[in-house]
């Protein structure tokens, strides 16, 4: 292989555009982050429902609920309007009981079109070929997590996900690999899922954690390094990496990530349900509980 990995050619150009956290969770790594703009417009976004919000939300004024909407001119348009603007005034309140009652409405459409997804993809989530398959393979429960290794929020993750399925020890984890966070992240997807395709399972979960706890950028003298660090031979790993069947693992897990509104790392599923964003190990382990209840 020649003197450097050729960067911009080994990221697939089918990446998702990932953008910020899922339901209400902050704490993940994506591309970019939710802030004032995106707030309000998220409010005006909310407005455009207003009048049918506020008519499940509170009573309007006796004189606009006799109008006829449809045939109305346009002076009693510019009256009616004048009328709701004033009692949105008198009534602050009522605005945000609108957004927040549209916005519960939302959260729960898109809860079950990510329960539809989960239940359309199932063999490609719980059973595919191409991922890691680790703690208990009999368990009840199957965590599955989606994950950049430059993620943080993963990095954060990774200690307290080995020990949750350890301590259960009724867990079946599944590891997705998915790069959303730039050329660093891909090579060091690319070199795992060649290092399974060429050793194993053993070689690729000591190669992940490595990655997951590994300092400094990734690029083909770190990996040759890390590689020899696992008594790995590095050259025909970074020979496989550019293959396309290296390729195909990513784009599947971009695709399916698309499909299933995964948006950020890390992400994991358990169940019919989609958690976004890190969570402790506490939390963590209150979600197995209610998986295996449910």
């Amino acid at each position: 292989m020649g003197g450097n990995l050729g960067l911009a050619a080994l990221v697939s150009p089918r990446a998702p555009a990932v953008n910020a956290g899922l339901g209400s969770l902050p704490r993940l790594c994506s591309v970019t982050r939710t802030g004032h703009r995106e707030t309000a417009m998220r409010i005006r976004t909310s407005l455009t429902a207003l009048a049918l919000a506020i008519a499940g939300a509170a009573p309007l004024p006796a004189a606009a609920q006799q109008m006829d909407f449809e045939g109305m001119s346009s002076a009693e348009r510019e009256a009616f309007g004048a009328e709701v603007r004033t009692y949105l005034l008198e009534n602050p309140e009522v605005l945000m009981e609108a957004i927040s009652t549209l916005e519960d409405r939302q959260t729960q459409a898109q809860a079950q079109a990510v329960g539809d997804a989960i239940a359309s993809n199932a063999n490609a989530i719980y059973a595919s070929e191409t991922d890691w398959t680790g703690g208990n393979p009999e368990g009840d429960v199957t965590l599955v997590e989606f994950f950049d290794y430059r993620c943080g929020y993963c990095r954060r993750a990774f200690p307290e996900i080995e020990e949750l399925v350890e301590t259960d020890g009724d867990i079946r984890l599944v590891l997705k690999e998915f790069p959303i966070l730039g050329e660093q992240s891909v090579l060091a997807s690319r070199f795992a899922i060649a290092v399974r395709q060429l050793h194993g399972d053993e070689a690729y979960k000591d190669t992940h954690d490595a990655l997951l706890t590994m300092r400094g950028d990734v690029g083909e003298a770190s990996l040759s390094q890390l590689a020899e660090a696992l008594d790995l031979d590095p050259a025909p790993i970074l020979e496989a990496m550019t293959g396309d069947e290296v390729t195909e693992v990513i784009e599947a897990n971009y695709a399916l990530g698309q499909a299933l509104q995964i948006n950020g790392t890390p992400s994991f599923i358990m169940g019919d349900q989609l958690i976004g964003g890190y969570l402790p190990l506490g939390q963590m382990q209150a979600l197995v509980d209610q998986t295996r209840e449910d």
